[in-house]
């Protein structure tokens, strides 16, 4: 190699290494950037599940703590004063509603059923279990025009509770005096493909009482 290509070359390997230099001056900063976005982020989400879990080991422990309480009225106190959100709030208000229930305060089961049936931001599932209990809570209390309109819509095809707001649709017929309507009905609660044991054994067993035969169905 001649001086004058040996000196090319180094001239060229010397401007290589300026741009280089002025390349990692200009945009040396986006990889650190980009390593602190990763490892920030990393940390973010770690923190966030540890927040999480701690909000949700909290719930929990106060929800456990107001079921320790073997006063209903005391407890319903106690359910009141948890704060929630989400489905958790579902989740209080339906314990609040049974131990209202118990306390035999019937008005303040009602307001927390119908806590959750009026929030739209609940699933629909939740408010629809809200609406079929509230039917139940209230009795007769509740027009049996108000209960059949209310059970008609959850005992469609297709609805979560339907074979539940069947059976109290069936009741209905009972308290009417409908025996022959009320035997069809729990005839029709035994073809559904979701029943449990426990409404097939009631509907079989309100058959009987009614003077039905099951094995008809």
């Amino acid at each position: 190699m001649s001086e004058t290509d040996s000196f090319i070359e180094e001239v060229t390997e010397e401007v290589r290494r300026d741009r280089l230099f002025a390349f990692f001056r200009k945009y040396g900063w986006v990889p650190l950037l980009l390593v602190v976005l990763i490892v920030g982020g990393a940390a973010y989400q770690e923190w966030s599940k540890q927040k999480q879990a701690a909000a949700s080991q909290a719930f929990g422990d106060e929800l456990l703590a107001a079921q320790s309480i073997n006063d209903p009225a005391a407890q319903v106190k106690a359910l009141e004063a948890i704060k929630a959100n989400g489905g958790r709030t579902a989740i209080v208000k339906f314990i609040e509603a049974s131990a209202a229930v118990k306390a035999g305060d019937t008005k303040a089961a009602l307001a927390a059923l119908d806590a959750v049936a009026a929030d739209a931001s609940l699933p629909q599932r939740y408010r629809d279990l809200a609406a079929l209990k509230r039917v139940i809570v209230a009795g007769t209390a509740m027009p049996v025009e108000a209960r059949t309109t209310a059970l008609t819509a959850l005992a469609a095809a297709g609805q979560p509770y339907r074979p539940l707001a069947m059976e109290q649709l069936a009741l209905i017929s009972v308290e009417k005096g409908d025996t022959a309507g009320a035997i069809k009905q729990f005839k029709a609660i035994l073809q559904e493909p979701q029943l449990t044991a426990g409404l097939r054994k009631r509907a079989t067993q309100m058959i009987v009482a009614l003077g039905g035969d099951p094995a008809a169905s």
